[in-house]
């Protein structure tokens, strides 16, 4: 199964802070047009890790079941 975890304004639309997918053959921009068909972000920002590694949300990356997806809000700091 695949996790995906929400944080900051990503969980508070999803109203969870992760769920759990079956599915064998994925990629990454799939599985975002899913859950923005889902969840309808909008105008919400936010950037994409998959397995605690920041990758681009247009890359070609397909999904292992054994994968973590986390939807991250913008990062402040210095």
């Amino acid at each position: 199964m695949i996790e995906i975890k929400y944080f900051g304004a990503v969980a508070e639309k999803t109203k969870c802070s992760f769920e759990k997918i079956s599915s064998s053959e994925l990629s990454l921009q799939k599985l975002l047009q899913d859950l923005e068909q889902k969840y309808q972000f909008e105008s919400i920002s936010f950037s994409v890790a998959v397995n605690q590694k920041i990758v681009p949300k247009a890359t070609d990356y397909k999904l292992q079941t054994t994968d973590i997806v986390a939807l991250l809000p913008p990062f402040a700091g210095g």
